[in-house]
């Protein structure tokens, strides 16, 4: 046997940048700053689902409402209570026999959500209480800026969007932490009690409204918000405001090979989905389905669980003449969701022969869940046969993983929601530092292996 042939025996994890051409690095750099510009205008669920849908219509799709006609070359999109997005194409193929490819990511990511009723004042502050979304380390968003995005509904039933704190001269939010010189006790406890969700309040204000006669600075902030957006403070009943990092996306290292940003997890993956299905040029009919409620198991009309999804397939088919559970048993799915990559500061936690290591590209799951496998779809042999094969036809650099070790922890994804609907399902994401963070590590490496693992399997 010869030397190259022996080397093929034994399964290698390779880094991306050591082999990439000029070309190849200057195709990985490109897409990162279109990534990149997306993590910035996009930082809660509802601005993604809009910024994708004025993309969409810039590249000929539609808006597709249940009882409409479909045809081969159609590109639509459907919007779920504008927190989710799906576009897809119609292909050549015979659906019946090819079945639907799909993408789904989510777009929600960890954040702190204000309380339907925030606005309090003491002692020359002006809070907002608040309450935490996802799994988040809650010592984290201390003593960071923070940005207010989201939309009320006034009495009158009209929308007011907000989003305050990221341009230049907007003012920020503030979550207080205690100085170190009087820690002393909170040190001593563990990590998720150093701070608890009732004192993650936002602090909105500190001048006094002197015509008040009680609650003088509460009073002034509701005067502004009053004055600006026409809010009274029973509508924060009917709001959806959210804290978020007032922090960009930017390039992190001398050699700028990796970025550092909020909501990575899952906009790494949402972001190469769409641009693929945008980009891809097949015969089969293709789907990429971006979701809400991930972060908070699936939950809700816009969540995974949502029959909407199972509708919509069953619509499609309708408009095309054919059997939708034929077309479900014969479709296959990418649950497009990141990954723990190996952190070499923390190695404990990992198994580093079945970790995901930075910049070796776009990883497969076959499993997630917890110890056991517990919560995951666990993707058959013959998917991911088939899957690899995709991959390796476009010389798409990829590994596969697992979620740290046996019982130390683990995660779950939408793919055992999708499986659940006889749709075959593995999951593949970007490898993720630091993440659920307020500022979240990726390489612009795995990100463009994730787009062209993306393009690979749509066409």
């Amino acid at each position: 046997m010869k030397k190259d042939e022996l080397s093929n025996l034994v399964y290698h994890k390779k880094n991306i940048y050591e082999s990439a051409s000029e070309e190849e690095l200057k195709k990985i750099f490109n897409f990162a700053e279109g990534y990149k510009s997306f993590l910035n205008n996009c930082k809660t669920e509802r601005e993604c689902c809009s910024q994708v849908i004025e993309e969409a219509k810039v590249k000929g799709f539609s808006e597709f409402h249940f009882g409409d006609k479909l045809k081969s070359g159609d590109k639509r999109f459907f919007i779920n209570r504008d927190k989710g997005v799906i576009l897809f194409k119609i292909g050549k193929n015979r659906i019946e026999r090819e079945g639907i490819r799909i993408i789904v990511s989510h777009i929600d990511a960890p954040r702190i959500d204000i309380k339907q009723v925030p606005v309090y004042e003491s002692d020359g502050f002006c809070f907002f209480k608040t309450h935490y979304y996802g799994g988040i380390k809650k010592y984290q968003w201390t003593a960071i800026p923070l940005s207010l995005h989201g939309v009320v509904v006034l009495k009158n039933g009209e929308k007011i969007n907000i989003s305050v704190g990221d341009k230049p001269n907007d003012p920020i939010f503030y979550i207080t932490d205690l100085l170190p010189h009087l820690s002393q006790s909170q040190m001593s406890e563990k990590g998720k009690d150093i701070i608890s969700g009732e004192q993650l309040n936002v602090v909105v204000g500190s001048m006094p409204y002197k015509d008040a006669k009680t609650d003088k600075v509460k009073t002034g902030v509701l005067k502004i918000l009053n004055e600006t957006y026409g809010i009274v403070e029973d509508d924060f009943i009917s709001a959806e405001l959210s804290a978020l990092p007032a922090l960009e996306a930017r390039d992190v290292g001398f050699d700028r090979a990796l970025i550092g940003g909020y909501g990575q997890d899952d906009r790494s993956c949402a972001y190469p989905a769409k641009e693929a299905l945008f980009d891809v040029q097949n015969e089969n009919t293709s789907m990429c389905i971006l979701v809400d409620k991930e972060e908070i198991g699936s939950e809700g009309n816009t969540g995974m669980k949502c029959k909407v999804y199972e509708d919509l397939i069953d619509e499609i088919c309708s408009a095309l003449g054919t059997n939708s559970r034929q077309v479900r048993g014969r479709s296959i799915c990418l649950s497009a969701d990141v990954t723990a990559c190996y952190d070499p500061n923390f190695p404990n936690v990992f198994e580093k022969r079945n970790s995901a290591m930075l910049s070796c590209g776009a990883c497969i799951n076959k499993f997630t869940g917890t110890g056991g496998k517990s919560g995951s779809s666990d993707a058959s042999a013959e998917t991911v046969g088939r899957i690899r094969q995709m991959f390796d036809r476009d010389k798409v650099i990829w590994q596969s993983a697992e979620l740290g070790k046996v019982d130390i922890g683990g995660g779950g994804t939408v793919a055992k929601f999708i499986s659940q609907l006889n749709i075959d399902t593995l999951d593949i994401g970007v490898p993720v530092i630091s993440m659920h963070s307020p500022y979240e590590l990726i390489s612009k490496a795995d990100l463009y292996s994730m787009y062209q693992a993306s393009l690979a399997f749509l066409k």
